[in-house]
């Protein structure tokens, strides 16, 4: 279940004992594993709560392996079940510009998946552009900014919050990732 208080909480609400206590953090251990992989493109799991409720146990067969890679299976497939979205982290960008090229700026972080916040002219002939991009839209922003103020411009970012990476985009972050698997397997 979703859980945005924290990356990770576990619990277990079993009764009777059909899954014996020694085997619980087996349980507990498969599935935080399982969260590193991921469900989509290899990727983490994050803010999820997982509650173990039931089991069962026999004698012979019964392992903390076992329960770790029943926990691990269980949770992939239930996170299959549920529908998961890739979420990229969304910066703020403080981009200071010559007032002539705002607009260049606005259409190349419309570009970029942007959103452009806010102006605030400076009164020296520069303008402050507040805006939010994903992260992977501005990496190499530094030398692209350079290149369209002709080296007159600036910036700074800083992390505000995740955003669900749009349906074509994570289509192609899956389908890439599904290839480097298959490259690597091969």
């Amino acid at each position: 279940m979703p859980n945005p208080e924290a990356d990770f909480e576990f619990g277990d609400r079993v009764v009777g004992g059909v899954v014996p206590k020694n085997f619980i953090p087996a349980v507990e251990k498969g599935i935080r594993e399982a969260l590193h992989e991921g469900v989509l493109a290899g990727y983490p799991v994050v803010n999820i709560k997982a509650v173990l409720y039931d089991g069962s146990f026999h004698p012979v067969d019964s392992s903390e392996m076992a329960f770790k890679l029943a926990a691990s299976q269980a949770f992939k497939e239930g996170m299959q079940a549920g529908r998961p979205v890739l979420l990229e982290p969304v910066m703020n960008l403080h981009i200071t510009v010559p007032d002539n090229y705002t607009g260049d700026i606005m259409s190349d972080l419309n570009g970029r998946r942007g959103r452009v916040l806010g102006m605030n002219p400076q009164g020296n002939g520069f303008t402050v552009v507040e805006a939010q991009a994903p992260l992977a839209e501005v990496q190499r922003y530094v030398s692209d900014l350079r290149s369209v103020t002709q080296g007159r411009g600036n910036f700074s970012m800083e992390f505000d919050h995740y955003e669900q990476v749009p349906a074509h985009v994570a289509d192609k972050v899956i389908e890439e990732a599904r290839k480097r698997r298959e490259e690597a397997h091969a």
